[in-house]
């Protein structure tokens, strides 16, 4: 299957953990990792909102995702990073299954996906990993884990790059 014109992103976007992001503003290590949970809340309406627009189908140019495109991406980071948190909490330094986004944007059709289905299971997967973020005690915020690339976070700075990712893509797609 092809990927209808998208180049995957092969970008290693650790880099946000240490200066504001220049395309989307978003400066991760200034927000709260015991603050995580209320983010995600703030955002989920602007992502209904986004989905629920006429051009939701429509990509921008013909390698930008269009909004369903990146809601569906958005809606499958809140459960893999769900995933990856509760394994850091539970786990001494796990390592992180491997998840090729593009590969899975081009399996699942994103494209192609129900907006309104889209819309119920990213709001359904936001509450669920907002609620993980929200049990996270302060000792637990330098517990370690490890994507297979070799980047090591803490459950502190993994919720700092999930936060830039869910932020950046509202950006991406004007919300």
């Amino acid at each position: 299957m092809q990927n209808d014109g998208i180049t995957p992103d092969t970008k290693d976007w650790t880099w946000v953990l240490a200066r504001p992001c220049p395309e989307c503003g978003f400066d991760a290590s200034a927000s709260d990792p015991l603050a995580v949970g209320e983010a995600v809340r703030e955002v989920l309406p602007r992502w209904s909102a986004a989905l629920a627009r006429d051009d939701v189908q429509v990509r921008p140019a013909p390698e930008v995702w269009s909004p369903l495109e990146y809601g569906a991406h958005v809606r499958d980071v809140f459960r893999v990073f769900d995933g990856r948190l509760a394994s850091m909490v539970d786990a001494d330094n796990p390592l992180f299954a491997n998840w090729d986004q593009d590969a899975t944007a081009v399996t699942d059709d994103y494209a192609h996906q129900d907006p309104a289905v889209v819309a119920d299971e990213l709001a359904a997967a936001g509450a669920a990993v907002a609620a993980r973020f929200d049990a996270v005690r302060p000792e637990q915020l330098e517990r370690p884990g490890r994507r297979s690339n070799g980047s090591v976070f803490t459950v502190r700075t993994l919720g700092q790059y999930f936060l830039h990712d869910v932020v950046h893509h509202l950006h991406d797609v004007g919300a």
